[in-house]
């Protein structure tokens, strides 16, 4: 694949933004099966509806029923994908009215959808592999009472990712935005009779409201700026830097919280409380690829802000580091997974900040890490399902043996987000780090060195414990049965409508990266959405980068066999150094988010509440008091006696006419 240009901040890309004053418009949709893309929304949003509302009766039908529902929605995106794939250059932006949100006014928002490269390669993404997940659900709460209301919250989830990535508007991807932040709240929770589980809920759901208030105020900037929120108009305007600057770090924001990415990650792994499906769900096709989503569409503001997009490649840094961190020192098969989707998440950011060729490559990833992260997600929970719900990895081991399928595709989709050619990750995530050793017009030296050996750093570290996850579960000595499960277990391969969707899954996490390389054929797809790129090179030769990178991978998967297959594994967790127990607990994140934030906070309203008790209500009550003494002082010289009132008079009268002399000597 030939490398391409990042262009330099402050030059516009061909085909993002107009020249002059050209009037940019999108194609309205004359014809064909994308006049009907409303329904890719409305066919998994009615089902849920549906379902919530005749709860128990649906209970033996329902979970099919949302399952027809899901693959409808992707048989009807597959036809507007064909369609679409049939038009050239920019033809392939078709707009589709829905409806005016507030008509009649000086305000006018109209509501729509965009099908473009760019929404219709989500909408494939969430609605193939959500569909998958929907049939390996129907086996995975089988025996769960609720499965039905299960089902229902999983189409929720579907069709308002879909809202998300299909809206013409900031205001419509917000309906979306809010709908994958209800989904997932109800998802996280749905055991919610586990204390534990219904915190870890409510947690994913504060932290994403942190991240909403990012998007609103770069919404409100937006109409203060340009006057609407439309995608048309905020996207194709060129807007003073200060403005584009408080725009994106806004958006940043957003992100932050929906992607997890530093400092908003804290709620990911303790997001693992919900079905294992759900976790697939949330890491693999939505949720948490929000954010990378709307770096990418927001893209012509980024280019318009060195500030800004530098935050984005900042904090995609930082997260893909933290988050390979913590996944070293994890036993719990789940949160290694979601350390691990945090990093990669990490990757995606870094490359929506390096600008136009970066953008494809962060798509890139984000499409392939759908697949093979929803095998692994998938192939954890079979897992699960043949060792009693068992997640810590310290008591698995020897399962190759006896879980062959699982054994197989898990392996798949290891090889994959190591990046072992030819495998899928091999042809996104390498491209990011080879986007990363570019320079940048208008940055120094460092730039290309410190974000292009970070990336191949967390490469190593990622191929480290991923091996070690996959050591412990599947090789080595069988560590089944002890005292802590105080049972015995009796691993065996999961149904054929588990293992059949792990299969399918691993076709595309050998295939799909390759198969979107030849002619570059990915990147030019999506060009009508993220504008021309041309070729350049990196710092540092392609084959050199691809070297190291393979390089570092290797080792790291060198050092994980020595340390967990050639030596013993504790089944207790040993001792460890000051680093590994940090990672243990997530680099302290919940300590730090308490003290900088919970901490003040709290003083802040016991703070308030005291002043409101003691100052406000003394005031009021001290004034109350003062009346009612003023009220008996008054009272006690109303005697009834004539003289007395005289004398006071008297008294009154010389000591006003000593107040008036008083004042005129």
């Amino acid at each position: 694949m030939q490398m391409l240009q990042i262009l330099p901040t402050g030059v516009l890309p061909t085909g993002v933004l107009p020249t002059g004053d050209i009037d940019w418009t999108y194609n309205p949709a004359g014809g064909g099966a994308v006049v009907f893309a409303g329904l890719l929304i409305g066919i998994p949003l009615a089902s849920a509806l549906l379902l919530l509302v005749l709860g128990r009766v649906s209970d033996k039908w329902g979970h099919w029923f949302a399952t027809l529902a899901s693959w409808a929605s992707f048989a009807l995106g597959l036809a507007i994908f064909s369609q679409i794939l049939g038009y050239e250059g920019e033809a392939r932006n078709v707009s589709v009215p829905l409806w005016d949100f507030i008509p009649g006014s000086d305000v006018s928002v109209k509501l729509g959808l965009l099908v473009d490269p760019l929404s219709l390669t989500f909408v494939m993404l969430v609605t193939f592999v959500g569909s998958l997940i929907h049939v390996y659900s129907v086996a995975y709460m089988e025996h769960d009472a609720d499965r039905r209301r299960f089902f229902a919250y999983l189409n929720l989830f579907v069709a308002s990712m879909l809202m998300l990535v299909l809206g013409n508007s900031f205001l419509a991807l917000f309906i979306g935005w809010e709908g994958v932040g209800l989904a997932s709240y109800l998802l996280i929770g749905f055991w919610n009779h586990v204390p534990e589980y219904a915190a870890a809920a409510k947690k994913a759901f504060v932290m994403n409201r942190v991240g909403d208030l990012g998007l609103l105020l770069a919404m409100m900037a937006m109409f203060a700026s340009v006057g609407s929120v439309s995608f048309e108009k905020v996207l194709f305007t060129e807007l003073d830097q200060w403005q584009a600057t408080f725009i994106g770090l806004f958006l940043l924001l957003a992100a932050c919280g929906k992607s997890a990415q530093f400092p908003l990650q804290a709620w990911l792994g303790d997001a693992m409380a919900g079905p294992t499906p759900v976790s697939a769900l949330i890491h693999a096709a939505t949720m948490v690829t929000a954010g990378v989503y709307l770096m990418v569409r927001s893209g012509p503001v980024f280019v318009q802000t060195p500030v800004a997009s530098l935050m984005v490649v900042i904090v995609g840094a930082i997260t893909l580091l933290f988050g390979a961190i913590v996944g070293c020192a994890k036993d719990d098969m789940k949160k290694v997974l979601a350390a691990s989707t945090m990093s990669q998440i990490g990757y995606m950011m870094l490359g929506a900040g390096l600008g136009p060729v970066g953008w494809a490559f962060a798509i890139f990833h984000l499409l392939t890490h759908g697949f093979f992260k929803a095998q692994l997600f998938l192939g954890a929970g079979a897992v699960m399902h043949a060792m009693g719900d068992q997640v810590n990895i310290r008591r698995f081991g020897g399962l190759a043996g006896a879980m062959k399928i699982t054994f197989v595709t898990f392996g798949i989709g290891w090889l994959a987000i190591l990046g072992i050619p030819p495998f899928s990750g091999f042809f996104s995530k390498d491209k990011i780090i080879e986007a990363a050793f570019m320079p940048r017009e208008g940055f120094g030296n460092w730039y290309p060195w410190v974000f292009g050996l970070v990336a191949l750093i967390g490469a190593g570290i990622t191929a480290f414990y991923m091996s070690r996850l996959f050591f412990l579960i599947f090789l080595g000595k069988a560590r089944w049965t002890t005292k802590a499960e105080s049972r015995e277990v009796h691993p065996h391969e999961a149904s054929p409508l588990m293992t059949v969707p792990l299969i399918v899954l691993s076709v595309f996490s050998v295939g799909l990266g390759g198969f979107l390389t030849v002619n570059d054929a990915f990147v030019t797809w999506l060009e009508p959405s993220i504008g021309e790129t041309a070729h350049h090179h990196p710092v540092l030769p392609i084959p050199v980068i691809m070297a190291a990178t393979l390089g570092v991978v290797l080792a790291g998967a060198a050092l994980a066999w020595m340390l967990f297959i050639k030596r013993p594994v504790d089944t207790a967790v040993p001792e460890a150094g000051a680093l590994v127990t940090a990672a243990r607990n997530d680099l302290y994140q919940d300590q730090i988010n308490k003290a900088a934030f919970i901490v003040p906070t709290g003083a802040l309203v016991k703070g308030v509440g005291v002043t409101d008790s003691k100052v406000i209500d003394g005031i009021v009550e001290g004034a109350g008091a003062g009346s009612l003494g003023l009220g008996k002082l008054i009272g006690k010289a109303h005697t009834g006696n004539v003289r007395s009132y005289a004398g006071l008079t008297l008294l009154g009268s010389v000591l006003a006419v000593v107040i008036v002399l008083a004042t005129r000597i």
